[in-house]
């Protein structure tokens, strides 16, 4: 009969090993109490911010050299497409084939040059079909001009107008009055209550400071960033949450806030501290 002390001293070694071993669940004795460092870790608050962005409502005007190409790709185009068959949706002499040669000798010479389409009809009859298609035009509400790029903040440097800087990303920051005296710009933060969640905080702080006269949109539960402020600061750690605004304009509610700007990139540099930038540079966009 085999017994455990008739095991060999193999058997021995394999069955002290399997009873020193512990179960995956079980929490090892020093892990069970946590160490003083972490009790002070999960003692530290958090804030949780908002980077509210009013997105660019303009397409950026093109560079010389995107002028170019495009002039480019437009002459290739035109010399290598196939005759428009005007004749087929035209009628004959009539106002619309008039006024279809006269704007397809317009885009010739701006393609090719001043000198590749002439005109094959007299002056008296050009001036007389141009009286006519520009009669045409205006009963069909063409010709009208297009609105400035320029907005008229732009021209008075409005910062609170998000009708400024149409063509590039715009975010809210908020000047703050410490008890020092002195004003800094930051973008709207507060403190995260308990058992609330980071982006709902975040959404909590920026109605406090800014009101809820805005129809905004929390783009992600997730932050985008975190501020960590230097070692002798006594400034919180910030988790920064990435929004939109969709209408509405901001109504301040915290005394603290004195003012409010709606800023690009390069004018929040100008804007807040050297720390505070280092922190936030790589959340923002560049255009």
């Amino acid at each position: 009969m085999f017994t455990l002390n008739s095991a060999s001293a193999p058997c021995r070694r394999l069955i002290s090993k399997r009873a020193v071993r512990a179960l995956a669940t079980e929490v090892p004795a020093q892990a069970a109490a946590p160490s003083e460092a972490s009790k002070s870790k999960a003692k530290v608050p958090i804030n949780a911010a908002v980077i509210l962005n009013r997105s660019p409502f303009l397409t950026k005007t093109p560079t010389p050299f995107e002028r170019a190409y495009y002039a480019y790709q437009a002459r290739i185009r035109r010399a290598l497409h196939n005759p428009f068959p005007y004749d087929f949706y035209f009628k004959q002499g009539s106002l619309l084939e008039t006024r279809f040669n006269m704007e397809e000798r317009k885009r010739e010479r701006k393609a090719f040059g001043p000198d590749f389409a002439s005109e094959d009809y007299s002056s008296a009859e050009s001036a007389e079909a141009m009286a006519a298609v520009e009669m045409l035009k205006q009963q069909e509400s063409e010709g009208q001009e297009f609105a400035p790029r320029t907005n008229k903040a732009d021209t008075e440097q409005d910062l609170t107008s998000l009708d400024r800087q149409g063509q590039r990303n715009l975010y809210l920051l908020l000047q703050e009055e410490e008890g020092s005296g002195r004003k800094r710009w930051r973008f709207p933060q507060g403190d995260v209550e308990k058992g609330e969640l980071l982006h709902q905080a975040a959404q909590r702080d920026l109605h406090d400071e800014c009101g809820a006269n805005m129809d905004t949109w929390v783009v992600s539960r997730n932050p985008i960033g975190v501020h960590r402020p230097a070692a002798d600061s006594a400034s919180q750690p910030t988790f920064f949450f990435k929004a939109h605004i969709l209408a509405g304009q901001v109504q301040l509610q915290s005394s603290r806030i004195s003012s409010f700007a709606w800023l690009t990139k390069e004018e929040i540099q100008k804007h807040t501290d050297a720390e505070y930038w280092e922190g936030v540079k790589d959340m923002l966009s560049d255009y």
